[in-house]
């Protein structure tokens, strides 16, 4: 994903009311930002800390700025915009990274499901077989390497997994896609320390078929991509 005029680059003041970021400019002056992230941001909010943004051009937007990525005290790039993760995941897919989907000859956006009740992100047509496809952006990272999904607990999480779930059962093939956009995680884990009702019906969508893949992003104030797959830990 070029990011084309690149991103600019401010200091976090602070992320308040979950959808606004006051920043200070390289020229020292303020400004605030649309935060794209519903989450806790564990690890993603400290102040002082460098972080880069995006500059619509839509004369209806309210907030021109868009905050993409913050470093961190361990200087690792973490991509906050959450909304970039589809579109990094569907890239990918094209472009043949993700070596799991290789061959598919149809990807649609946004798929309604029979019931009518809810969304996926992904279809694609793999021979004669369909497969759905869930993507989670992954932001909370330890010192370690260690990577862990949700940062706050996610009722809407747990309904997509039992909605997988379902699919496999009839005979889909059902896929949890982990889009790390954090420089320093190696692996991911659910975070049953965080929402243990999602981490546990993780588990039981392993149990009955349903795959879990990660890839990290390089991420760059000019440009994002999924490039490595990373491994998912149960324990």
């Amino acid at each position: 994903m070029i990011i084309d005029p690149p991103l600019q680059k401010a200091i976090l003041v602070k992320r308040y009311k979950r959808f606004l970021a006051d920043v200070t400019l390289e020229d020292g002056s303020p400004m605030t930002l649309h935060c794209p992230n519903t989450g806790s941001m564990e690890g993603c909010k400290t102040s002082g800390q460098p972080i880069w943004f995006s500059l619509s051009d839509n004369p209806k937007r309210k907030l021109p700025g868009t905050w993409e990525i913050i470093q961190d005290e361990q200087d690792y790039l973490i991509g906050v915009n959450t909304n970039r993760a589809n579109h990094l995941v569907e890239e990918a897919i094209k472009n043949g990274v993700v070596k799991e989907f290789a061959g598919h000859s149809e990807l649609k956006r946004e798929v309604k499901l029979a019931s009518g009740k809810s969304r996926l992100d992904f279809q694609l047509a793999l021979g004669s077989k369909q497969c759905f496809i869930e993507v989670k952006n992954v932001t909370l990272g330890k010192h370690d390497g260690q990577g862990f999904f949700p940062d706050a607990v996610t009722a809407r999480g747990t309904k997509h997994l039992e909605e997988l779930i379902q699919l496999k059962e009839q005979g889909a093939r059902a896929v949890l896609f982990f889009c790390v956009q954090h420089s320093g995680i190696e692996r991911v884990s659910p975070a049953a320390h965080i929402d243990p009702k999602y981490s546990q019906t993780l588990l039981d969508a392993v149990s009955a078929g349903v795959e879990v893949i990660a890839y990290r992003a390089r991420l760059a104030p000019t440009e994002i991509a999924l490039e490595t797959p990373i491994e998912i830990t149960y324990s």
